[in-house]
């Protein structure tokens, strides 16, 4: 059945149809953040296998043997630290390339890169005999987390109908909490295979990145970036075959426009720095800024020490792991389903209030009954296992995914992939700070941590209230006029555009 997509009264409605071509194309590509996913999650994992640390990190090895327990410094280790973030650092610079690529040859062959950057990092980093070759393999698997996040995105937001738009790409952030759900089981599972079940464990990302690479064959590339390297034909049957209509003239005229505009622009990230492309700029950085710093790294740390005091004893880390992973999981749907319905401001808002009173009763539990050593007795520790799975709930459904859906949809295209690619690299960079600095910091401010987080909390829902506007329902070429010229703060950026446009 096809609907009519319209943003507001003054944009334009495009007829369009959700296919099952298009729910394919959306399927395959979010593979890409199932991969990413499942490396954030695997990492962890393998940096506490005994067997993985004897071989890389014997004096770490040796520490962790005749370490005195503490609860908030235990796990305090650089080396260990730079090992999983050092793929963040790779994913930094690879995401600038990727964004060349993607305007050069487009999101699909982007895709297909990352899958065999994936593929061969896997094979260094699972057969890996020295630390050298550990590394080099991680920094490989950087460029491909590079490569897709920067892809897979954009890819989602230009396939899809404008109306289904923030569902649809939010099955990318799907993706990646199955992916972690995913890794933390792998993980209980081959630690107890000795010798090398860490080795099982890093080699099964290859599975996810060989379905991007040979599903990627069967896609088809967005119309925006064909019609962007001047194949308008090519374009024009992308677009009616993912449409699913026949009528896709006025969709079709309105790429083809936002093209030419593109196509004046030989300097994408010069283009950025002038005051029009400031509004999906400045919120795109701080919205990677502010995911990383809603504390989610502090909850999920915590989350198997505290399965563990309520008494689940030896099976804590597979429990918590599961628990928390399947809210994660189940949440993200919450998100895909209510995105396009109550929109993106009312999900950002929503979650900072619950999150925030989910930080500030964690943190007082904590400050109040947990010492240096010793545990939290069962009903304090049992109600702060609730709160854990409450705030992975309002993440899962908001900041998580959204931190990815509003910077690939409000950059004009001229823009767009240099500006994601900004979003990206600051992702990446914000996601190196905290899991270099994380385990020290937590050691430094104990349960202090969970108060700096809260303070984040309210920077960033007073941020979201008065600086991001809606985007539910808007066609992704038309946020100018729609999005940025309404608004109260932005519109001066707009117009400062317009008088430069009215001089020349």
């Amino acid at each position: 059945m096809a609907v009519v997509v319209s943003s507001n009264a003054n944009a334009p409605a495009f007829e369009a149809k959700l296919t099952v071509y298009v729910f394919i194309c959306v399927v395959i590509a979010a593979f890409g953040g199932l991969i990413f996913g499942y490396d954030i999650g695997i990492s962890g994992g393998v940096t506490a296998m005994d067997d993985f640390l004897k071989e890389f990190f014997p004096a770490v090895w040796e520490r962790k043997k005749h370490a005195h327990e503490n609860n908030y410094c235990k796990y305090d280790n650089q080396f260990l630290q730079l090992f999983t973030s050092s793929l963040y650092l790779a994913a930094l610079v690879a995401s600038f390339f990727a964004s060349a690529v993607c305007s050069k040859l487009g999101r699909k062959p982007t895709m297909q890169f990352a899958s065999i950057f994936f593929l061969i990092g896997v094979g260094l980093t699972a057969g890996a005999v020295n630390l050298i070759m550990l590394i080099f393999g991680r920094i490989l698997l950087g460029f491909g987390v590079g490569f897709g996040n920067q892809a897979v995105p954009l890819f989602l937001s230009e396939i899809a109908p404008a109306q289904l738009r923030g569902g649809l790409n939010i099955v990318f952030q799907l993706m990646v909490t199955i992916g972690i759900l995913i890794a933390n089981l792998v993980n209980y599972f081959t630690a107890t295979v000795h010798p090398y079940g860490w080795r099982i464990a890093l080699g099964g990302a290859a599975i996810p990145a060989v379905i991007l690479l040979f599903g990627s064959l069967i896609i088809c590339e967005t119309p925006t970036s064909l019609i962007e390297r001047n194949k308008n034909e090519e374009g024009k049957e992308a677009l009616r075959k993912i449409r699913g209509v026949e009528d896709i003239n006025e969709e079709y005229e309105s790429i083809v426009h936002a093209c030419d505009i593109a196509s004046q622009v030989k300097d994408p990230f010069r283009k950025l720095l002038k005051p029009a492309s400031r509004p999906p700029f400045i919120i795109g950085m701080l919205l990677q800024l502010f995911q990383q710093f809603t504390g989610i790294n502090a909850i999920m740390f915590y989350a198997p020490v505290l399965f563990q005091t309520v008494g689940f004893g030896s099976d804590a880390a597979l429990l918590s792991a599961v628990i928390t992973g399947s809210i994660n999981v189940l949440s993200t749907f919450v998100g895909i389903y209510l995105v396009d319905k109550t929109g993106r401001r009312f999900l950002l808002l929503q979650s900072s209030v619950h999150m925030l009173i989910c930080q500030l009763i964690i943190g007082i539990i904590l400050a109040k009954d947990l010492g240096t050593t010793g545990t939290l007795g069962k009903p304090q520790a049992l109600v702060v296992v609730i709160f854990v799975c409450v705030y992975v709930m309002g993440f899962a459904w908001s900041w998580g995914p959204l931190g990815w859906l509003i910077p690939s949809e409000t950059f004009p295209l001229e823009t767009r992939s240099a500006g994601f690619a900004v979003a990206v690299s600051c992702n990446m960079f914000f996601t190196f700070v905290i899991a270099q600095a994380f385990l020290s910091m937590l050691c430094g401010m104990r349960s202090g941590i969970f108060f700096f987080f809260s303070a984040w909390i309210v920077v960033m829902g007073l941020f979201a209230l008065f600086f991001i506007p809606e985007t539910k329902g808007v066609a992704i070429d038309d946020m100018r006029d729609s999005v940025w010229k309404p608004h109260w703060f932005w519109k001066r950026y707009m117009l400062d555009e317009d008088d430069v446009e009215k001089r020349n």
